[in-house]
């Protein structure tokens, strides 16, 4: 059913770095992660089994090279959709990604906003492949590769202007702090709850006014910290 959410596969050799990014996912509407995988057999192996509907792939992985992966998926009869959601940034693995049909390229470390972008677009191009028309044309096919390939334009200065007064709290405070705060040091600078904080720094980032960065320590899960996003 058009309906029901896509199914996805994250596939990363950091089991910190898989957790996360399915966190991300299932703040999104309209997906549900079937597994994790942490090899390049695992993945292979979890893709059969699952047939996940999107996958999210690392390309350094301890058993292979991730594109290796992404070329065996695609030449599956009934392929997913598959996001490359890599460190590295060299032409070469830019170029193999785009020649194999990856439909999305995010470099690590990202934040929420942007993943989450490039899945509503996945999501929507998918609900407009489920209702394709018999008489469909150009701009019906225009418009999938565009949704496909959408990208989120940043907040203009003027929705910086319209932000609710703790929202600018927040913002100004990071801002003023020169470099990142969590949400316990910016619940600590305003004189609001932690929890409150977190809300509204998760809305902060999702706009673009924000940039999110994962910190590890020597155990447990990554700290969140923010920072002002670039101009």
């Amino acid at each position: 059913m058009i309906d029901d959410p896509l199914t996805v596969l994250i596939v990363d050799d950091d089991f910190r770095v898989a957790a996360v990014h399915q966190g991300f996912v299932e703040r999104v509407d309209g997906f549900r992660v079937v597994g994790q995988a942490h090899t390049a057999g695992e993945a292979l192996e979890l893709a059969r089994v699952q047939r996940p509907d999107v996958v999210l792939l690392d390309l350094y992985l301890p058993d292979g090279d991730g594109l290796g992966v992404a070329r065996a998926l695609l030449e599956e009869p009934a392929p997913p959709t598959v996001m490359i959601v890599s460190a590295a940034t060299d032409v070469e693995a830019v170029r193999r990604s785009v020649q194999l049909g990856a439909v999305h390229y995010l470099v690590k470390p990202f934040g929420f906003a942007a993943l989450a972008e490039r899945l509503t677009a996945i999501r929507d191009a998918h609900a407009q492949l489920a209702s394709w028309p018999d008489d469909a044309g150009q701009d019906d096919i225009t418009k999938v590769f565009e949704l496909f390939r959408a990208a989120a334009a940043p907040a203009t200065e003027t929705e910086h202007e319209h932000l609710a007064p703790t929202l600018r709290l927040i913002r100004d405070a990071i801002a003023a702090s020169g470099g990142s705060l969590s949400a316990t040091e910016v619940a600590r600078a305003i004189g609001i709850s932690r929890a409150t904080a977190q809300r509204y720094l998760s809305r902060l980032e999702q706009s673009g006014l924000l940039t999110l960065e994962l910190r590890y320590g020597a155990t447990g899960r990554p700290e969140h910290r923010y920072s002002a996003a670039r101009r």
